[in-house]
């Protein structure tokens, strides 16, 4: 082994220069920081703010960098955000956790590689905001039919950002959100004359300030002095996580049928307001009404109690083996009629993607028994005085598929969900952010029945009124307020986010051109 010599030992020169943190050191730093912040923006925190403070740093990490570097470290800023966002698939399995929140960094990656072309250009922080609706958007497409959670919208379910929701749907508030972040981080960046600096600088911090105000100027249509009351039933269930059903069959049709009996009782004693519809949520039955007489039983008698027809959340056998999920209206006099099949369905929840293959390589694929089958149709269902909306539970979080339930004349609107595998994980209070922007998007109330919560009532401007906690028994009736104007959202659908995903490609292309001519 060498020896030190005495110069290797000696302490350094006074006012010799320290040590510096490699650069890259520091950007990978700016960039898991940024993903951070970013995470916090999102349910249970929902501190609003922290979005586009976290896609400043995280431009700011990218600014300057060559592709492969900007790659790797817009990848690690996506891991710092997704996993802690997407911690609520855990129940599932730690490495499913892993590999979605890895699958899923890869889109960032990529926008992080197209993010650092445009920063080439003037108007960057616009192109960069652009290139981020496109990331969504491909993120919402694939794989196995796309996972739209965590986009920037969702993170905004009441902030002044929400507003622009009734002009350009989702797409539009993670737009704001980019490119307020983007012009935060162009304070930094931008390096202009002195002589034009200060006039650079205060249009740019003009500009950041002046997005976020503008959204609370959205006009958006009024109330139409028209409510329809309907009732909330919260039934819970028995055991936590993926086995939460325990071994006595019907304990969740029970409660959700016992529930409403206590609604019934409290309506006679004059409680509460006696309904016009009852809501309960999805897989509100653990037995296939159709098939079985005993459910059937349990329903009627429900029904039948409380007076009202009842929105019965069931999974129904299809054929010999196949399954849908279906939300269907049972009448207290004449039993089940119109239904809803779910057309969005959980991978590796209600369907196995590559079936064989899975099932060959974990024996938790065997979970989801039956395949289930899509719907075809949307969820406008006749329920007593109105046309409801029906929404199962994932869905909410695609643009199209609700926009189709608006179209088809569901006022108000209502999901029916299950998130009893993943109660007091961070999903339940991310679904509901979902419906808040939903009810803004789309100038509808949104009432949210769950089997082990979180029910809720969102107003058409996105406020909470009512809600009930995690694992508990709940009911309430609610008035709710009937709404038929449509927002401008719903009327121009994908428009919006067509524009900035071209606007975002060409400015790319233009990039990479004046690359290859310089």
């Amino acid at each position: 082994m060498a020896l030190k010599t005495a110069q290797d030992a000696a302490p350094p020169a006074a006012g010799a220069p320290k040590p510096r943190v490699p650069g890259v050191l520091i950007r990978l730093a700016a960039s898991v920081v940024g993903g951070l912040v970013l995470y916090l923006a999102f349910p249970p925190l929902g501190w609003w703010f922290c979005a586009p403070v976290g896609v400043a740093l995280l431009a700011l990490a990218l600014h300057g960098l060559r592709l492969r570097r900007a790659a790797w470290i817009g990848y690690a800023g996506a891991l710092a955000f997704l996993l802690p966002t997407l911690a609520w698939v855990r129940p599932i399995g730690d490495d499913a956790w892993l590999a979605l929140s890895g699958i899923e960094s890869l889109f960032w990656a990529a926008l992080a590689c197209l993010a650092v072309l445009v920063m080439r250009l003037r108007l960057w922080p616009l192109w960069v905001a652009c290139l981020w609706v496109l990331q969504e958007w491909a993120r919402g497409l694939f794989p196995v039919g796309g996972f739209p959670w965590a986009r920037l919208a969702f993170s905004q379910g009441e902030s002044p950002y929400t507003g622009f929701a009734a002009l350009g749907g989702a797409p539009l508030v993670s737009f704001t959100v980019a490119l307020t972040g983007a012009l935060l981080a162009a304070l930094v960046t931008r390096r202009p004359p002195r002589w034009r600096a200060d006039r650079v600088l205060a249009g740019t911090l003009l500009a950041a300030i002046a997005v976020p105000v503008l959204g609370l100027v959205v006009p958006r249509p009024g109330d139409e002095g028209r409510t329809v009351r309907i009732g909330v039933i919260q039934g819970n269930v028995p055991g936590r996580g993926m086995y939460f059903l325990g071994d006595e069959p019907a304990v969740v049709l029970r409660n959700h049928a016992d529930e409403t009996h206590r609604m019934a009782e409290a309506v006679r004693a004059g409680k509460l307001q006696r309904p016009d519809i009852v809501v309960w949520p999805e897989n509100s039955t653990d037995i296939d009404p159709y098939t079985s007489a005993y459910a059937r039983q349990v329903i009627d008698s429900a029904a039948k109690d409380i007076g009202v027809p009842i929105l019965v959340g069931a999974v129904v056998k299809i054929g010999t083996e196949n399954r849908a999920t279906r939300g269907v209206v049972w009448d207290p006099v004449t039993g089940p009629g119109v239904y809803y099949d779910k057309r969005r369905l959980v991978p590796f929840g209600e369907y196995t993607p590559m079936k064989d293959l899975f099932l060959a390589l974990s024996s938790r694929a065997q979970l989801v028994g039956r395949q289930s089958v899509a719907g075809d149709k949307p969820g406008a269902l006749r329920m007593g005085p109105v046309t409801i909306g029906t929404v199962e539970c994932y869905e909410v979080a695609f643009d199209s598929t609700v926009r189709d339930t608006v179209l088809a004349g569901g006022t108000p609107l209502v999901v029916q969900t299950n998130n009893a595998s993943y109660a007091l994980t961070n999903l339940p209070p991310q679904q509901l952010a979902m419906s808040q922007l939903r009810a803004v998007e789309f100038n509808r109330a949104v009432v949210t029945a769950a089997t082990t919560g979180i029910s809720a009532y969102v107003g058409p401007d996105g406020r909470v009124g009512w809600r009930t906690g995690e694992l508990v028994a709940g009911m309430n009736v609610l008035d709710v307020p009937v709404r038929t104007k449509n927002t401008v959202a719903a009327e121009v659908g994908a428009l919006p986010e067509w524009i900035m995903i071209l606007m975002g490609a060409g400015a790319t292309v233009a990039a990479i051109s004046g690359r290859r001519k310089s």
